[in-house]
């Protein structure tokens, strides 16, 4: 159902385009497969294999071996499955065609697009040579980037499953936690009910959930230590779970009381409403076609305006099969976003939205919340944080 949901809206987005043939080219594809193979087939690939979408039908040369499996999905008009080589069925097929142009997976300022390896588009532009063919190769990134931001009810369908599961397993995880303990024993709990619900790590599992409490931590990306939880520590925890090949990304925040405490320090509290804010404002200003950038300069702002230094990062990245999945990203015009950041929102994308900033002597108080993008505006996937968790 999702491969055909998939190869339907590609060929939607080729006559958007005005595409005539977009190809996913790629040979061992379980040793170096190309990021949307799953879009096209449910299995791995061995020898050299091209998927071709036009607007109007959609084909597949693979390894005999391979053909029956690809002809299982039901999303192809014919599979051939060649012996000695693709290259003379790939041919025939073309000259068939005779595209105008021909989108291949490669991409300067998307990994998401980037699929085909340098080898693989050498072997196929000396191939669409022999027919004089080569010169109307073009890159596939608003295909590939369309068709993997803008996602299918099934695929919208399995996030919000894996959000689920997420958030049932931090209510858990938050009466397990007590001072002494060690972020080590915080995640192998966590951990271990991933693996008693059959689900997957929305990244790897090494540093998935990652957990830091009070303050001198790495801050992100790092695997849990052996440092323990103390009274007065701020604890944050970033984790996701993948449900049928869909993640989740979330992030919640808590506090340690003191003894005799009832509540947070004030500075605590400021910390962490700002951060609520700085996730709320910008949510209510997403909506399709709004610039990125834009999205990521509100809560930028809300943060700076209440005195903390601004978060190292962008204010949020789109999910789906990965937990980093999409083009479009909400961030600031830094070098390394490229021009991520000065593209528009589009109905049917999923973002985070994940603000930081340090709390002296506490730690780092985050929250990442999950929405998509609707016809006018934006909704929670995720039920959003509004309180601190206090764990006594």
């Amino acid at each position: 159902m999702l491969i055909q949901e998939k190869i339907q809206a590609a060929k939607k987005l080729l006559r958007e385009f005005d595409i005539d043939c977009w190809i996913t080219f790629v040979r061992e594809s379980q040793i170096n497969g190309d990021p949307n193979l799953a879009f096209l087939t449910t299995a791995d690939v061995t020898w050299h294999s091209a998927f071709i979408i036009t607007p109007d039908s959609s084909y597949a040369v693979v390894g005999r071996y391979d053909k029956i499996t690809v002809e299982d999905t039901g999303a192809y008009n014919e599979v051939i499955g060649f012996v000695e080589g693709f290259k003379n069925p790939f041919l025939k097929i073309m000259k068939q065609l005779n595209p105008k142009n021909i989108a291949l997976n490669f991409s300067e300022g998307s990994e998401i697009c980037d699929g085909i390896t340098h080898g693989m588009y050498l072997t196929l532009s000396k191939t669409l040579a022999e027919i004089s063919f080569d010169k109307r190769i073009i890159s596939a990134e608003k295909i590939v980037s369309a068709l993997r931001e803008r996602k299918s009810s099934t695929e919208i369908s399995h996030i919000k499953e894996a959000i689920r599961h997420t958030e049932e397993i931090f209510i858990l995880v938050s009466h397990f936690i007590k001072p002494g303990i060690s972020e080590k024993e915080i995640a192998r709990f966590m951990k271990d009910e991933v693996k008693k619900r059959n689900l997957g790590f929305a990244w790897e599992e090494t540093v998935c959930p990652a957990i830091f409490t009070g303050p001198e931590t790495a801050e992100a990306h790092y695997a849990p230590t052996d440092k323990k939880v103390e009274r007065g520590h701020i604890l944050n925890m970033d984790f996701g779970v993948k449900f049928n090949g869909y993640c989740s990304d979330l992030q919640r925040t808590f506090y340690i009381l003191k003894e005799n405490e009832k509540k947070a320090p004030d500075d605590v509290m400021k910390g962490f409403n700002t951060i609520v804010e700085a996730v709320e404002k910008p949510k209510l200003a997403m909506k399709p076609d709004v610039l990125a950038t834009k999205i990521d300069k509100i809560s930028r702002d809300i943060v700076t305006r209440n005195g903390y230094e601004e978060f190292p990062h962008a204010l949020g990245h789109q999910v789906g099969r990965f937990s980093h999945d999409g083009t479009v990203l909400l961030g600031p015009p830094w070098e390394k976003y490229l021009d991520k950041i000065n593209l528009p929102l589009k109905e049917n994308m999923v973002f985070t939205i994940e603000p930081r900033l340090p709390i002296a002597g506490h730690g780092i108080a985050t929250i990442e919340e999950m929405v998509l993008i609707t016809e006018t505006g934006a909704e929670w996937l995720s039920h959003p944080q509004k309180e601190l968790i206090l764990i006594e």
